[in-house]
């Protein structure tokens, strides 16, 4: 069996280690930092944390509609702090458990700073730690993309917002996709003020144009200001009370000033301190190290997994290429990586999620039927006082197969799981709207949503 070692311990890169001890292999795994990586750190685990504060304060703000009286809600930032640090230490500690790799004998090594490759064979750690290996997997994930421009350095990434001390007064933020559209929504709710600055025509490009343009609307009713198109950015500047930013369209230079201003213009691999070249691995045009359906890279004893080779950058996609990785470094590459359907979603306020085409991607290849039904005519929305937003269903007309679903609103990402399920299975929609889904949940949208389809083409329901 070949020794493997495992660079990162993230999700990937922690499913790459136990995969590969559970075939056999003699496993090393090393971290530059804590074991869980950015997903328990500095992603998903705080980042959900935060966002559950502010939905508290919101529901709060409905209290008094169903007869409870309490004072207005006041945010402790230091105690939501001292929460978020200690969910973050109970999901490493009960999901993430060391003495679980320790019982397979894997060899784990934390807090070694960045791994780089000496040959191909072989790494050493700014701690000085040097291992030798037959089969690498490089899981060391990604980072905030940097840009080269004056100032820059008085800017801050959603890692720098998670850290503050306090909630500051404003805060600009530059790119309208998932990250920005997070810090946005939270520190809004906690009582910034907030602008958002998206260099494209609409926040969320990835997203469904329906859901962009509902997120847009909800997000300016709440008290966002959101700037599309706004220009090429210039330069940056610190002022007696925050960062001014310097911007520059069709010629004429504008400013904008707030507390702090917060990056969310890409991501791109970790990949810079690892030495690549040593190891005769490449990266692709984009950055991210270039793997071929069997996620090996240009080193054939060297392969990748999670965010650093820029496929659909998200924890279960990162559980699956570790998984895939390993198994195939320590048994022949034979096991291919197909992107299968992946639920994709945001905790804002409002959620929005997506799986499936959307329906400009839908129309290039089906004839489709789209069909949309408001959460103001959901009973269980209704209940809630939650009656924003939207479930579009898209359907291929001829198979009546359903191949997208676009959500925003209350439970948006957990109804998206739903929906991927669903098309994963290739149900049809006469087989969906007898699906008998409790009443009244916010699952039954979707049910809703199919039988008025079904109507639409005139069948039977």
């Amino acid at each position: 069996m070949p020794t493997v070692l495992v660079i990162g311990a993230g999700p990937a890169g922690m499913r790459a280690a136990l995969r590969a001890a559970e075939l056999g292999a003699e496993t090393i795994l090393i971290t530059s930092g804590e074991f869980g990586g950015m997903a328990a750190n500095d992603g998903p685990v705080p980042i959900r944390t935060f966002a559950h504060a502010a939905r508290l304060i919101r529901d709060a703000g409905q209290l008094g509609e169903y007869g409870i009286v309490v004072n207005e809600p006041i945010l402790d930032y230091p105690r939501l702090l001292a929460r978020v640090s200690q969910v973050t230490a109970d999901a490493r500690t009960h999901s993430q458990r060391l003495e679980d790799f320790h019982k397979l004998g894997i060899t784990v090594h934390e807090h070694t700073g960045n791994a780089r490759f000496i040959d191909s064979h072989t790494i050493e750690t700014e701690t000085g730690l040097r291992l030798q290996a037959d089969r690498i997997i490089l899981c060391t994930g990604g980072m905030s993309r940097r840009l080269s421009l004056p100032g820059f350095e008085l800017t801050c990434t959603h890692s720098d917002a998670w850290g503050l001390k306090s909630v500051p007064s404003s805060i600009i933020v530059v790119g309208g996709g998932d990250t920005g559209l997070q810090v946005a929504s939270i520190f809004n709710d906690f009582g910034s003020h907030i602008q958002i600055f998206q260099a494209g025509p609409r926040i969320i490009p990835t997203a469904d144009e329906d859901v962009s343009e509902e997120v847009a609307k909800v997000f300016q009713e709440s008290g966002i200001d959101l700037r599309t198109n706004f220009g090429t950015l210039e330069s940056f500047e610190k002022t007696a009370k925050g960062v001014r930013m310097y911007f520059l369209k069709d010629g004429t230079r504008d400013f904008a000033e707030a507390a702090m201003i917060v990056m969310a213009v890409g991501w791109v691999a970790n990949a810079v301190a690892l030495n690549l070249a040593a190891a005769g691995v490449e990266l692709n045009e984009r950055g991210f190290i270039r793997v071929n359906e069997f996620l090996q890279t240009t080193a054939s004893h060297i392969f990748a997994a999670g965010d650093i080779t820029g496929h659909l950058m998200l924890v279960p996609q990162a559980l699956q290429q570790g998984y895939l990785a390993a198994t195939n470094a320590v048994q022949d590459p034979k096991n291919r990586y197909v992107n299968p359907v992946s639920p994709v979603g945001n905790f804002t306020n409002p959620e929005y999620a997506q799986v499936g085409l959307t329906e400009t991607q839908a129309r290039q290849s089906y004839d489709v039927i789209c069909t949309t039904v408001r959460f103001d005519s959901v009973t269980r929305s209704i209940i809630d006082g939650r009656t924003q937003g939207f479930c579009k269903l898209i359907c291929d007309r001829k198979t009546l197969q359903i191949i997208g679903c676009h959500i925003v609103g209350e439970r948006a990402v957990e109804i998206s799981q739903i929906a991927a399920i669903v098309i994963t299975a290739g149900m049809r929609l006469d087989e969906l709207v007898r699906v008998p889904i409790s009443f009244p949940t916010y699952a039954g949208i979707l049910i809703r949503a199919a039988s008025n389809m079904l109507r639409e083409l005139n069948l039977p329901v």
